[in-house]
Parts: C-alpha cells; structure tokens; sequence
C-alpha cells in the first residue's frame, strides 16, 4: 500500500471543502445506533475468555431492539489476555501460541470471526475498536528478550521494547530469550519505533510524550535495528507508518469489520491517522469501506479542538463529543439546576458532513462508556462504589432517575448515539453480572426507557429529518426531527412540562406520545403550524414509568424499521511470516512448501445451512497449478478447485456448521508460494450447537479450554508503587498467592488472596518499591503481567 501524494491530499481537500457542514435544515443519513458491546473489564463465566462468542449469542436480541452496529473490544493478543488495551502482536488475533495462550479476552481467531459472520446475519454492521499510540509486553511469557539495553531511556519502561512475533515457521519452542529474540512474525519493532528516538528526540506534547509505553513514533526517522535480536530485519524510513498501514488493510480484510473506533487519537499524528483512514476506506482493494465507512475517534478534548482533529483528518473520522457529554453530564450532576435548554449549544460544530450527496452523521453523542464508567462491585458483580480514579470523565449512575433524558437528549440531536452497554442491560443490579446467559431477558434484563428510545429512533425514523431546536427553557428541551418526531426532554424530577412549539407538521396532523408516557393522550397541530408537548418528570410517576422523555409523532406507525441480513467476505493470508505451527495453536499459516502437495489450512468459517459459500484462492505464481479445498466438520472433502491463476468455486452446505477452507500445490514440481484464500458467506443469525472452536482434535481442545479460563490485568499500567490494582478472573472459587518479582528474578512482595468466581479486582499491599518494571505472578492460575511503576 501507498500513501497519497501531497498533490492528492490537496486535492481531497479541496474537495471536501465544498461539502463541509450541512445545514440545520438538511435531513442527514447514514446514521447508526452503536452499541458498545462490552464494558471495561467485561468477562462472563460462561464464556471464559471467550467475549466473541458472548456478543454472537446476544445478536438476535440486539437485532429486535434496533441496533445497527455493535463496538468490539480491541481484538489483537494482549501480554496479559488483558481487555485488549495493551496490544503485542498485531497480527495475532488468537491463533497463534505467544506469552503461554493462544485466544485473546475475546476467544480465538476462529471464535472472533464467527461473532462478525452471525452479527451481520442479524444485519448488525460491526466496529473495531483499534489501539494504534501505543503496544505492551515485550517479552516471552516470562519477559525474556523484551529489553534493548542500547534503548534510550524514557523512565517508563526500563527498555522493554524489543517485539518479536511468533510465526509458522518459528513457533515458541521456548520462553527464553534466545527463542524469542529469533522470532521472526510479521511487524518486529524495535526501540527506534517508539518515543524517543533519534529521529524524534522528543517527549513533550500530546504526540510525543510517554504515557502509556512504548508510545509509537510515526515520523519518518524513527526506525532502525535492535541491539540485541537474532532475527533483526534492515528497517527504512516511515517503518512504522508504512507497517501500520499495511496491517490495517489487512486486519479490514481478515475480520471484515464495517467501521472503526480509533483509541486516543490525540496521542499520535493527526497526518497518520488520516493516511489510515484514507487507505482503510478507499485503499483495501474488496474490503474498502468506502468515504462513508463509520469511523469515530476518541479525543478528549472541547469542541473547538475535536472540530480540528476532524478537519486535520479530512473529515474521514467524527469524534465522540466530549463537549456534548459535559453538558449531558450536567442534566445529572446538578440535580435538576443545570439550564436544559443550553445543552444544544455545547455540540461540537462538525457534527453532519455531505459526502457525494450523502450526509453522514460523523460525531457519535453518548452518555458513558468504558472510559467513564468504573464501578466497584462485589463477588457477584453487583455495585458497590466507583473507582473514579480510573474514569476519564465522570460517571453518570444508570440506575439515577435521570439517564433517560440524558439518553433522549443523545439521540435527539445530531449524530450517530452511542449506546452503552451496562446502560441498557442490567448487570450491575442483578447478582448475575459474571453467570448470566446473554439470551435471558430475566438474567439481563435491558432498561425499558432506552429500549423504547430506540425503538423510537429508529421506527420513527429521527435522523431522517431535519434537525430543530423548538423549546429551549430550563426545565424543558424541545428537538424536532423535521415531519418525522419531536422530541421532549424534561429534568425536573417531580414536575411536568408542558410548552406549545412550532414544527413543520401539516396543520390537523394527529401526534401521540411514542414514549407512552402520556397514556393513549393525542394532541392536534393547529392551523398555524404548533402543538402543544408535554413532557413527564424523572421520577417515573408517568404512564409506563417513563422518565423524563416524550416522544410525539403521527399516530399510526408501528414497528418497520428493519435490517436485512449481512453476508460477510474475510480473507486470510498464506505466509510464512503469519500463522503459527505450534502444537497448541491453531496451526493456520504458513505457504504453501515447495516440492509438497501437503495442505495449508488457512482459516474456518461458520456458515448457515441452504446459504451459497463463494471461495477464492489468489496464487502470487499464477503459472503454477493449485488447489484451494473445503472440508466440513467432520473433515469430509466437500469442494474443491484445481487449476492455474485465480480460482473461484461455490459450496452450498445442507447443514449449519464450520467449513476449513485449504490450499495446497497440484505438484510436487512446484516451488513454494504465498497466497490468498477468500471466502464469501453468510452465517446462521446464531450458533448451531456448541460454541466452542478452538481444537483442532479433542486432546487440543482440551488443553485450549484449561488455558483460557482465567485472566489477569493490570491498571493503570503504568502505576504508583502505592495503587497497584489489579483484576484476576476466575471460574471457581479458590485461594491464591499473588507474587510480585523485579527484573532480576527476586521475590519483593507475596500476598495470599481468597478469589470468588468471576472477576476479582484486587490491590497490591506495597507502598515503597522503586520506579521500574516487575513482574505480578498468580502461579495458581498460570498468569503474569509486567508491571510499569513510576
């Protein structure tokens, strides 16, 4: 891949110069409800280590309520199996065997693939979530070969910054250094890579300064070898950026995910994260997501420098609106004082774009989220307190009176909404936060105020209309969303509100109240274009217990928003560098070896029953004769094509169920060659039988299922000697010792803990260590996390 010419980058923004803002009377489009589908240290017993597998149960659900699209956690291997936030190995999506497992938080590669196939068979579009200012744990399993003496020091990471990947043809035969530092998996970096360098020899300001460690440095110089590494490839200029960009392509292509949620994109160039959007959109060949392709980025920040960030990123990216969110905070946190009708005023200005005619919502208004949402809990995961500590804004307490209008407010105005979800479901109230199946309705229960805020939304079609601001005054909002609903939200907690605006409905148009807050009450449009709203209080005394909201629009509609199913295109790469050949991996990769008609499996889908399967292998040598094959569950052969250059075939199965797709040469004359294997399906709208998908044969199966049962993870990372916290996940109860080692291997802290089933969040009883890198061991459990302390 390539990046634009200055020429071109002049060009594009030129052009969209002339489609910037549209204004408050244009209807916009392309539009989305986004759950995020997780909270920040989300885990269910049931589905140990196995959160994809969680969300593929839940879609059929999602899809009845009205959700368009569902906000993965981070997907790449994590050092610690942690929550996705400390990425290792880019191109390790739980298939390979590194740092003592193979699946991620989320579950195997095979596992996450599925969750993307299954959502869109439920039409749910799917938004990754991507870390790209930062990567973590260098190191085998036990850290051997992580550090760079000839490093510069940056205070943080006691030079822990060589990263080696295991590959298909160096698999982790052993966790020490020699093994690891020999590792020669696609995208090694090096100390060079990240802040500082020679190449930028800086650690001020928001792009350069050490935060989370190894920050990347995406300027041009900053590359060049380890001091240390076997395998120690000659870098050149923009490594990093060229990488990334190369990586993203292919993440798009692997998992075939439909937009993206880019994580603290004020910590890097805004020139990179542009040149990855462009390329992610209009640069990914099959898999381009097109100049409308969801995107939003997270800067924290007032509205004036998100509108910056948007502009420097040519308008390829929204933001979530953190100006908003203080406002929308302020309907909470000042009880009932805070002036409502000012909220409309504390929008970001980039909000709706016109892209070809189209107008694309690209700010993303939300009331919480993983970042601003930490609650202590108990054994059973029920509420007891917040760690505001680790918030980045304040929380905002689901179970307040007040978080329905806040959610009316987000929906109301410009964008597409956010929704959270330990918002709408219940997990922090109902002792089943860690043992509940996703598809009970009485184990997680949703809050009914917001499920009926997106019914409304998207039944009456909000965003089709043109946004007004009608009522403005302290206790009552007023939002049209033109001929197609207006929009009442009301803070007092005890008194209702009751303000005759004007709209653009016909005179004599008959509303009704959506919300069902007003009972079967209509009211009429007069003749001069205004009607009277009426908007209940916060306390939940209104018809139905709404509180807070009223939704007015003509009488009659009933339930028609839809969404058709989704068939999806993921493709997987054959190469050496990929992959993994580990007895306990998923032994996917590898090219295809000279002088050998053996198989390469490239990866598995799940497909529906009676659904047409179209298959392709793309050879690099389209001289040479190949075969690309599908098996069943069973093994059974039940496609295949041989010839020369692309080869394209179709199976259509009877039975719902996991297809491996593999390549081989026709020849024993044929020398060795990368290639491609892409797959076209469409997948059940939920899992036929078992969930599991990580053996390959029962015994490895076995060994995958004891390996994934428990977690450990570190926050804030780095930390203070005094406020070490920690979680640990576990599926029973038991005792453990928790043990903390420094980097010469000696013992300087062991505390024993009792852990309950689920996740347990713990402190570490230390108070006086000095600034530097250590290792927390649960041996129990086999886990192990490095530790920052500054």
């Amino acid at each position: 891949m390539h990046t634009r010419t200055p020429f071109r980058r002049a060009a594009a923004l030129l052009c969209l110069l002339g489609c910037l803002l549209v204004g408050a009377n244009r209807p916009a489009q392309a539009q989305k409800i986004v759950l995020q589908g997780f909270w920040w240290d989300y885990w269910n017993s049931n589905y140990p280590n196995g959160w994809a597998n969680y969300i593929a149960q839940l879609a059929p659900r999602l899809k009845a309520m009205g959700i368009d699209a569902v906000w993965l956690p981070p997907s790449v291997k994590n050092g610690n199996q942690g929550n996705g936030y400390s990425p290792f190995d880019n191109y390790d999506l739980g298939d390979k065997y590194q740092k003592g497992f193979v699946g991620t938080r989320l579950g195997t590669k095979d596992e996450l693939l599925r969750a993307v196939a299954i959502l869109h068979a439920n039409g749910i579009e799917v938004v990754q979530d991507i870390v790209l200012n930062h990567v973590d744990g260098a190191g085998s399993q036990s850290g051997a070969g992580g550090q760079d003496p000839a490093a510069w020091e940056d205070y943080t990471t006691s030079k822990y910054k060589n990263f080696r990947y295991v590959s298909y043809t160096k698999p982790a035969a052993a966790e020490d250094a020699a093994n690891y530092l020999a590792r020669n998996g696609r995208f090694s970096k090096n100390w060079q890579n990240f802040n500082p360098n020679p190449g930028n020899n800086s650690t001020s300001g928001d792009w350069n300064a050490v935060y989370f460690g190894p920050d990347v440095s995406y300027y041009n110089g900053s590359y060049g070898q380890s001091s240390n590494a076997t395998y120690n490839p000659t870098q050149t200029a923009d490594y990093m950026r060229n990488n990334t960009r190369d990586w993203l392509v292919w993440y798009k292509k692997q998992v075939g995910f439909d937009g993206v949620r880019l994580d603290a994109v004020k910590h890097f160039p805004d020139f990179a994260m542009e040149d990855f959007l462009y390329n992610m959109q209009s640069n990914a060949g099959w898999a381009n997501g097109g100049a409308t392709m969801f995107a939003v980025g997270e800067w924290v920040g007032s509205s004036a420098q998100m509108d910056g960030w948007v502009a420097n990123v040519q308008n390829r990216a929204g933001t979530f609106d953190f100006s908003l969110r203080n406002g929308i905070y302020n309907i909470v946190s000042q009880g009932g004082n805070f002036d409502l009708g000012s909220l409309p005023g504390y929008q970001q200005g980039t909000r709706v774009v016109n892209i070809g005619g189209t107008y694309v919502h690209r700010t993303v208004p939300f009331v919480n989220n993983h970042d601003t949402f930490r609650p202590t809990t108990d054994t059973n995961g029920n509420y007891t307190g917040w760690n505001t500590g680790s918030e980045l804004a304040p929380h905002i307490d689901p179970s307040d009176g007040r978080l329905s209008a806040a959610y009316a407010a987000a929906l109301a105005l410009d964008g597409s909404p956010q929704i959270f979800f330990e918002d709408l479901f219940n997990v922090g109230t109902t002792s089943k936060r860690f043992v509940h199946q996703p598809t009970s309705t009485t184990d997680l229960p949703t809050r009914s105020d917001l499920e009926n805020l997106i019914w409304c939304h998207q039944n009456l079609h909000f965003k089709d209309g043109a946004y007004k601001v009608r009522g403005q005054a302290a206790d009552h909002l007023v939002i049209e969303r033109s001929t197609k609903a207006i929009i009442g939200i009301n803070d007092n907690w005890s008194t209702w509100q009751n303000t005759t605006v004007s709209c653009d409905f016909a005179p004599g148009t008959v509303l009704k109240d959506y919300s069902g807050a007003n009972g079967t009450a209509t009211v009429t449009v007069s003749g001069s274009q205004t009607v009277a709203i009426n908007t209940p209080p916060c306390n939940g005394t209104a018809s139905g217990g709404r509180r807070g909201y009223s939704v007015w629009a003509p009488t009659g509609i009933g339930t028609n928003y839809t969404k058709a199913a989704l068939s999806t295109t993921q493709e997987w790469e054959l190469a050496d560098d990929l992959g993994d050949s580990h007895a306990s991996s998923l032994k996917q990769g590898g090219q295809l070896p000279a002088a050998s008609t053996a198989l390469r499996t490239a990866g598995r889908i799940y497909s529906a029953a009676s659904k047409t399967i179209t298959y392709t292998l793309y050879p690099t040598d389209a001289t040479r004769s190949l075969t690309i094959a599908l098996y069943n569950s069973a093994g059974t052969l039940v496609s295949s094509k041989t010839g020369t250059g692309t080869l394209t075939g179709t199976y259509t199965p009877s039975t719902a169920g996991w297809i491996t797709l593999k390549a081989k040469n026709a020849s024993t004359t044929n020398p060795a060659q990368r290639a491609f294997v892409k797959a076209t399906y469409t997948a059940p709208t939920a899992v036929v039988g078992s969930m599991t998908a990580r053996g390959t044969n029962p015994t490895d199966e076995q060994g995958a299922k004891a390996d994934l049962t428990t977690g450990l993870s570190v926050y804030p990372n780095p930390t203070s000697a005094g406020h070490i916290e920690f979680t640990v996940q576990t599926p029973a109860e038991r005792t453990v010792t928790v043990r903390l080692y420094d980097l010469t291997g000696r013992l300087v802290h062991t505390q024993t803990e009792q852990l309950y089933a689920g996740s347990n969040e713990l402190r570490l009883k230390v108070t006086t260590l000095p600034a530097g890198v250590y290792q927390l061991s649960v041996p129990e459990l086999n886990r192990s996390s490095k530790v920052l302390v500054r």
